[in-house]
């Protein structure tokens, strides 16, 4: 094998490498989108929920009762998030 057989050699091992590493690179930034899409799902999620119970205890101080039963009925509401007092 001569000098220019393993220049040849050696390039198409380079080439070899590097469509490797697109290939790689490729499935790792379509993974990195799917979980890009997954958290910002659950952030959207986790958004509404906070929305949801800040409303609630929104309702709750501006409700009747006194500051005392507001507060429990807060503490309540946080125990369980989510479900709205009836």
């Amino acid at each position: 094998m001569g000098l220019d057989d393993l220049v040849n050699k050696a390039k198409d091992l380079a080439g070899d490498v590097a469509d490797k590493a697109k290939e790689v690179a490729a499935e790792a930034s379509e993974k990195a989108k799917d979980i890009a899409g997954d958290v910002t799902e659950k952030a959207k999620d986790v958004a509404g929920t906070v929305a949801e119970e800040a409303s609630e205890l929104k309702d709750i101080a501006t409700g009747e009762g006194s500051i005392s039963d507001k507060a429990k009925a807060a503490v309540e509401s946080l125990k369980e998030p989510g479900k709205a007092d009836a």
